[in-house]
């Protein structure tokens, strides 16, 4: 899928297929040399991460393993509700694991202050974050990013995994949605 795809759907593109690859790189090399002749886990945090796990796996020099969680803290709005639902947990025992957590997007960072204490409360090694994305205008709760992509603007993105309404997830791109889509 392409901008071409999706017509005037796409009010302006923040952040390239190309940018996206090479902050990749940057992310999985540093995270090669931080967990050389380590065990790591990855836990991908579902939907959305689906893109940035795959991506950044494929680019990661040692073995590691991987798992999902799907965590949710909307309601039917696009607030942030303030209580945190597992939808799906992880299938792996953290005990002495290192864990990744790998995210597409940081807003609040209210669910992933949550999630970050809830896998610490399960015996892992070590929890740390990845992020290709953070919103730091947004931030409610402080969170840690040891791999952090790029700081954007505090407005509504989609593709690279970000969705609205389930669209829009697989542009290779990440880009603001025109007013007309969402109604604005």
């Amino acid at each position: 899928m392409d901008q071409s795809d999706v017509g005037n759907d796409i009010e302006k593109i923040l952040l390239t297929s190309e940018d996206l690859g090479k902050k990749l790189d940057e992310m999985a090399a540093r995270i090669d040399e931080d967990y050389a002749g380590r065990d790591l886990l990855l836990v991908g945090v579902l939907k959305g991460a689906v893109m940035v796990m795959a991506d950044l796996s494929r680019r990661l020099h040692h073995p590691i393993a991987m798992d999902w969680m799907a965590v949710s803290s909307y309601g039917s709005g696009t607030k942030s509700s303030g209580v945190v639902r597992i939808l799906k947990d992880l299938d792996t025992d953290l005990t002495g694991r290192n864990v990744l957590i790998v995210e597409d997007i940081i807003d609040s960072g209210l669910t992933l202050s949550w999630l970050v204490s809830n896998l610490r409360s399960r015996g892992p090694a070590s929890v740390e974050i990845a992020s290709m994305l953070r919103k730091p205008d947004a931030a409610q709760a402080d969170v840690e990013v040891k791999y952090l992509g790029y700081d954007i603007p505090n407005e509504f993105v989609v593709g690279f995994g970000l969705d609205y309404a389930e669209n829009y997830r697989n542009l290779p791109f990440v880009a603001t949605l025109a007013p007309h889509v969402y109604g604005g």
